[in-house]
């Protein structure tokens, strides 16, 4: 069998541009959802303590292997459930695909049918490193739009997690004949950052360990968030490798915020091979509920104004104003950085800050 990894040309200039374009990330805990769908990529970050996550699915897909000379349709159903577990970095979540395959066998004129379970899995995933984690390191630049969004070179070094999990095969399962009922899994998921508008994320895994059939994949997706923050774009590319089965695919979706709990997408793609060829087209939806709170902190070990600095006389009148407005869709609560007209706010505050200490 060919290795995954020798390429034609055309696959190579595919991956040169999903390498290249521009990358983003996002913080560990949103007052918005943070799902991982549309694509099947895997965020470095957790969804935060004591959020609890369901992302759901539906997707059709027709299926030919030339060599093989049989045409598939499948229909299935994918589930994901993250619960932010004891600390903010640490997340259980399970994953489900129920498939149900109809096989047409062209060469015999006969007709099969496989259901059940073709993805079954529980696991841990940990932040063990977060460039971000220094709010004081990554202060936007209060003299310059363009250098807070603009490529910076410090913004490549990635988030890291680490995931352990477990695959589970139960009865008699189609999809994986004679294969253990439990084999393991692990990955390794990072996150860059460019602009505050795109995020790459990229998977490395090696699957159904301790049986036969080991696998090998990766996962390059890239995220784009349009000037309405509600309303985002992202394309994908996936590789796998094992002695059971070899691919490469890549897709392509959108995704909306209808709430700050609530989001919707859809998603399509096919594959870069004919055995099989596979075309491929799903919607589905994310919802949270957010049972998120802030560790408290002693006042002597906060910083100087870490509590907001001194009350604003007009800090009520505000507060009565957003209420009358409503409480909000959720989109104004995604960080896209700070605005020119935000800027000029926080450098006069900042020069008004200077003019009032007290030099001894």
């Amino acid at each position: 069998m060919n290795s995954l990894f020798v390429y034609s040309k055309s696959y190579q200039y595919v991956l040169s541009i999903l390498l290249l374009l521009p990358l983003a990330g996002i913080s560990q805990y949103t007052d918005v959802i943070n799902s991982n769908r549309p694509g099947l990529s895997v965020s470095a970050y957790a969804v935060g303590k004591n959020v609890v996550q369901a992302e759901l699915g539906v997707f059709y897909e027709q299926r030919d292997h030339s060599l093989l000379n049989t045409q598939s349709d499948i229909w299935a159903s994918d589930i994901s459930l993250r619960y932010g577990l004891l600390f903010e970095r640490l997340e259980i979540n399970f994953e489900g695909t129920f498939q149900d395959q109809d096989i047409t066998y062209s060469n015999f004129n006969l007709l099969a049918k496989r259901r059940d379970f073709s993805r079954n899995r529980l696991g841990l995933k940990y932040l063990i490193y977060d460039p971000f984690k220094n709010p004081e390191a990554n202060k936007p630049n209060l003299y310059s739009w363009r250098a807070n969004n603009k490529f910076q070179f410090k913004n490549l070094i990635p988030a890291v997690s680490l995931y352990g999990g477990a695959n589970f095969v139960i009865g008699d399962n189609p999809f994986y004949v004679g294969e253990p009922t439990l084999s393991y899994r692990g990955m390794i998921a990072t996150q860059s950052r460019i602009t505050p508008r795109f995020v790459l994320i990229t998977n490395t895994a090696y699957d159904r360990i301790s049986s036969d059939d080991p696998e090998l994949s990766y996962l390059i997706s890239l995220s784009h968030a349009f000037r309405n923050p509600k309303w985002s774009v992202f394309i994908e590319h996936q590789g796998i490798q094992s002695d059971r089965y070899a691919d490469l695919l890549i897709r392509g979706g959108i995704a909306h915020l209808l709430k700050e709990n609530l989001q919707l997408d859809f998603n399509m793609g096919a594959s870069l091979k004919n055995t099989p060829s596979r075309i491929f087209i799903g919607l589905g939806g994310s919802y949270r509920m957010d049972f998120h709170k802030d560790s408290l902190i002693a006042i002597e070990d906060q910083d100087a104004d870490q509590n907001g600095g001194a009350i604003d006389k007009d800090a009520m009148k505000k507060e009565k104003n957003k209420k009358k407005k409503g409480k909000g869709s959720g989109a104004e609560d995604i960080d896209l950085g700070p605005s020119k007209k935000q800027l000029k706010k926080l450098k006069k505050a900042e020069k008004k800050k200077e003019s009032n200490e007290i030099d001894f």
